[in-house]
């Protein structure tokens, strides 16, 4: 009977022991890291991001002018910009390398050019 009681007893011990750990929860996880990004004809701010492979972040997306796109295929992401509207765009790039974000509805006569570049490293 002894024994049934010690093994209850370390049981109990070891779920305490868990129960601090078990209640952190996402208080420990890391905080997924937030980029303001701003269109206005015709270009993307910053022009530049550089993230960490693996890492998750969200670009917070605003359209300061007229309707814009926010597209990358390799990235996974097409997001319809409105006037106004902030859009979170969620990435966490899987492998490492310079991206390029376009914007994929026309905006006027230097839409061609309206880029910005996600260095993966």
């Amino acid at each position: 009977m002894k024994s049934h009681l010690r093994i209850v007893a370390t049981l109990l011990l070891a779920a305490a022991a868990a129960a601090p750990a078990a209640s952190r929860g996402r208080d420990d996880a890391p905080t997924e890291r937030t980029i303001p990004v701003s269109a206005k004809r015709f270009a993307f701010e910053p022009a530049e991001i550089h993230v960490h492979k693996g890492e998750a972040v969200t670009l917070a997306v605003t359209s300061q002018d007229v309707k814009h796109g926010f597209f990358s295929r390799p990235l996974h992401f097409d997001e319809d910009l409105a006037p106004g509207k902030t859009v979170p765009v969620h990435i966490a790039p899987t492998e490492a390398g310079t991206y390029t974000v376009i914007c994929d509805h026309y905006c006027g006569s230097g839409h061609g050019g309206m880029k910005m570049t996600i260095v993966v490293e």
